[in-house]
């Protein structure tokens, strides 16, 4: 049975494979500072409710964009499953993806990831705009390669530093507003954070179509992903479980080729 991880900056999401099923999922905040044994407190209470035991783990594989919490991680997988993950990283990626870039070991492991599941589970070109802590557009070319992208700040990153930066500015949920002119502070702000995101999309998308010199399917993931997607045409598809799909599509093919070896 494998276990997937996939470490976010906000969130770490655990799956649990038996083969190609998936028999369930669990999510907890992500805490740098959490010790191997607290994440077995954790899982081993999720573990009891699907009816899997930690004996029936035989593989994990894990990305992470948190360097500072992979120690505890690797430590948990270890004490507890007898297992060694398999980090995802460029060195174990690159025989499975094309990554055009100078640097290709400085690109975080779940743009990587994201890449891998578009080229073995959409059309190319694409685009994933990846709604997390921060916004990232990452782009596929019609053969499958990684050309790279951009970041910007994260939605919820963005409403916290208006709320910190300026006294009088209120927190607020996003939501999508019924107009662009806010009549009110609530409203404003809304309107900024939701159209602006749009925005941002509909532009980045735009450039991003002249550079390549085509139109790219537009794949949008993250928590937040749905909601954007509601105010623009220029996202194509949703899918939240891009990155376990990568993942799980990248140990599959690691243990093909162990077995063969």
């Amino acid at each position: 049975m494998l276990l997937v991880i996939d470490v976010g900056n906000t969130n770490i999401v655990f799956a649990a494979y038996d083969g190609k099923t998936r028999l369930s999922a669990w999510r907890c905040r992500t805490d740098s500072g959490q010790t191997a044994d607290e994440y077995a407190a954790f899982l081993s209470q999720m573990f009891l409710s699907a009816g899997i035991m930690f004996k029936d783990i035989s593989d994990v594989i894990m990305s992470s964009v948190v360097p500072a919490a992979n120690f505890h991680l690797i430590q948990f997988c270890d004490k507890h499953f007898g297992v060694k993950p398999h980090i995802v990283d460029y060195a174990l990626i690159k025989d499975h993806l094309s990554v055009l870039l100078e640097k290709p070991e400085e690109v975080g492991a779940d743009r990587l990831v994201n890449a891998l599941a578009v080229k073995i589970f959409y059309q190319t070109p694409a685009v994933v705009v990846d709604f997390g802590t921060a916004t990232t557009f990452d782009v596929i070319d019609h053969k499958g390669a990684y050309l790279g992208g951009s970041i910007s700040t994260g939605i919820n990153l963005s409403l916290d530093a208006l709320h910190r930066a300026a006294a009088k500015l209120p927190k607020v949920d996003v939501r999508q507003p019924d107009r662009v002119i806010g009549q009110n502070t609530v409203e404003a702000m809304q309107s900024g954070i939701f159209w602006g995101y749009v925005s941002l999309v509909e532009g980045m998308i735009a450039k991003i179509s002249q550079e390549l010199g085509a139109q790219p399917l537009v794949i949008a993931t993250g928590g937040l992903a749905p909601l954007i997607a509601k105010g623009t045409k220029s996202i194509q598809k949703l899918d939240d479980e891009l990155t376990i799909k990568g993942l799980l599509h990248l140990s599959q093919t690691l243990s093909h080729r162990q077995a063969a070896e």
